[in-house]
Order: structure tokens, then sequence, then C-alpha cells
């Protein structure tokens, strides 16, 4: 990071009332608080933006803080269903994924929270390319303000499914749920934000005392430690029953329904006994299970499971009173699933000799 920014402020990441206190600070009125929170939640680029803030406020706003914004690197746009994965690139140079798709109901975005991820799953593109640092709420919001300016549209619901373990990353992730769900802010409820897991237990139960309304993605990929551990490292330190008793402690506090990711591997984790395993381990609980056809990652070997197989799988589970459902595939021709694009462009990078950030 710029030595001169880690001397300011992260304007965008301050709530109204922090806003507040710093103004207070420099000797301003506390209303223009929410003046300057508004233009930061519409994604204003720089403080000369502000048009109804003085001169003289802006001349110290320029030198006592800093406003984040996501830069288009690269965008992809699907042929086949309009979905655009993006690129985005952070005033240090760093990058991260972010894939916008259209649904009949609106415009869903799956944000990054991490530059790349410490959790190092098999199946998963962004954890081969390691861990560089945490996101701050303003960079998460910035994926979101840039995607609706460059396309022209409101998105209405936020997975935070991207690049990273948004639980690794948690106090910066409350805060942009906050920013986020804020009526002044960009106002999406949080009754449509989705947020992903691999299941750190300890945050879980933290989660789910602050009873904030997410739908909450719990990554299992497998019916026992065997399997997941083999494929999930965070097994090994929260195995799967601790896990499961932290989800069910979780829809017991909210009242809000989990849904379990399986990334469906061929030979791996997709037999009827995994399929009868995982029933008796969610039986009973408000839970419903999302099949995901694992991608195609080089250097992992891994196959996506059959359709039969896929269909079979939802069979059993059926019986044991669990509903699943395939997870709809949008962009499958741009790759979109995160990590594979920022990946690829460091390679690149790499083989001309440039820096990978």
């Amino acid at each position: 990071m710029d030595k001169v920014m880690e001397q300011q402020f992260d304007i965008k990441s301050m709530y109204e009332d922090e806003l507040k206190e710093m103004l207070s600070e420099m000797g301003e009125p506390s209303y223009r608080a929410s003046q300057i929170y508004q233009w930061l939640q519409n994604g204003v680029k720089s403080f000369d933006e502000m048009t109804n803030i003085s001169k003289k406020l802006r001349e110290k706003l320029v030198q006592n803080c800093y406003i984040s914004h996501a830069a288009i690197e690269k965008k992809l746009i699907s042929a086949y269903d309009g979905t655009v994965k993006y690129l985005f690139s952070f005033h240090d140079g760093e990058t991260v994924e972010s894939v916008l798709m259209k649904y009949h109901h609106g415009y869903t975005s799956c944000i990054s929270t991490q530059v790349g991820c410490r959790m190092g799953c098999s199946f998963c593109a962004t954890g081969k390319s390691g861990f560089s640092r945490n996101l701050t709420a303003s960079e998460m919001l910035s994926q979101l303000q840039t995607e609706q300016e460059d396309n022209g549209i409101r998105i209405s619901n936020v997975v935070l499914m991207g690049m990273g373990e948004p639980l690794d990353n948690f106090d910066n992730v409350i805060r942009f749920l906050k920013l986020v769900s804020s009526e002044k802010g960009m106002n999406i409820g949080m009754r449509h934000i989705s947020l992903s897991t691999c299941g750190i237990v300890p945050k879980i139960y933290e989660l789910a005392e602050m009873k904030l309304q997410l739908t909450l993605s719990v990554s299992l990929h497998a019916p026992n430690n065997t399997i997941r551990s083999r494929t999930m490292p965070i097994n090994r330190k929260y195995d799967i029953d601790e896990l499961l008793k932290a989800c069910r402690y979780y829809c017991k506090k909210t009242g809000r329904r989990i849904s379990f990711e399986y990334a469906m591997i061929d030979g791996v984790n997709d037999s009827d006994a995994c399929a009868a395993e995982l029933g008796e381990k969610l039986r009973g609980m408000i839970a419903h299970v999302n099949l995901i056809p694992v991608n195609s990652v080089s250097g992992t070997g891994y196959r996506k499971s059959k359709r039969e197989r896929q269909q079979s799988f939802i069979h059993v589970l059926s019986k044991a009173g669990i509903t699943a459902t395939v997870r709809r595939t949008l962009g499958s021709d741009i790759n979109a699933s995160c990590g594979q694009l920022r990946r690829k462009t460091a390679t690149e990078r790499a083989a001309k000799g440039e820096s990978s950030k």
C-alpha cells in the first residue's frame, strides 16, 4: 500500500457516525457527514465530485482521506447468457475477480472478500494463487459500484462467494454488510445477501449471535471427515461434526435456512453411499443442498459428475427429507467461477516478465 495512503483514512469504509466524529475533529459541522456519506455510497471516485461540499472542506478531505475504487482490469462477457466476469485492480495493483449475473428477479453480483485465500481447498483456483491480503469494506463496495456504473443497472442481490474466505476477514466483511444494507447507501437488504464459508466454526457462532438475517452458505463438499480433510484442509481444524453443530446453532438462533454447497467430483464424493451419509448428517436441519458440478481447474485432475449421477444423488437425499438442486451454470464460456482469470493473468504477466500485481 502507498505510504501516503497508509496515513490516510479509508473514508468509504466509515459509518456515518464515524464521519461525523472525524468532521468534528476538523472543525466542520456534523450535517456534512450525511452529504459525504451519500456521495461515497453513490460511487464517487474523487472529492471534487462532491459538488455541494465547500472547496475548503474538500481540500481537507484530500489531505486526510482517500477514496477506494475498483478499476476494470479485464472484462469478459458470456455469449451464452450475458454473464459478466470482471478482473478489478485496486490502488496497490492487487487484483480480484467478481461476476455479475442476470436473473429474472434482477442482477446478482458475486464479489471477492480477499486477494487470494488461505484455506487451500484442493478444487479451488483461488487457493492455488496463494494469499496476499484482506479487502477493506470499501473495496468490497467498490466492486458493486463499478459494476452498476459500467452496466447502468442496479444490483439487487449480493453473494460473498468470490475470491477469499469471508469469515477469515470477519471485521471488514461485517462492516461491508452494514454499509451495503444501509438505507442511505445501496440499501440491499440482508435477506438479499448470501455469505459463503468453508467452515470457520468460531466465526459461525459469532455470526449467529448477530442475527443479521443473511443467507449462510456452507461449503461442505463431503459427507465425512475422510473425504473432507483430503479436499478441504480446514476440516483438520474444525471437523464435520463440529461444523454441523455450529450450523444447527445458527439455524436455531436466526431462524434462517442454511444452504450447503456440495461440489460434485466424479468418483470422489458423488456416490449414492455419500448421498445417504450426507442425508443422515443433515437430517432434521433446516437446510438445502446446492449441488455444483466441479470446475475444471488445471492441476487437480478432477472431473464433474455425470448428469445421471447428480440426479441419483438428489434422489437419495430426498428420501432422507433433504431438498437438493443442481446449481444453474452461468458464464461457462468465460470460466465465470472466481480465481481462474486472476491466475491466468498472473501467469501471462510472469511470462512477459511483468509484476503479478
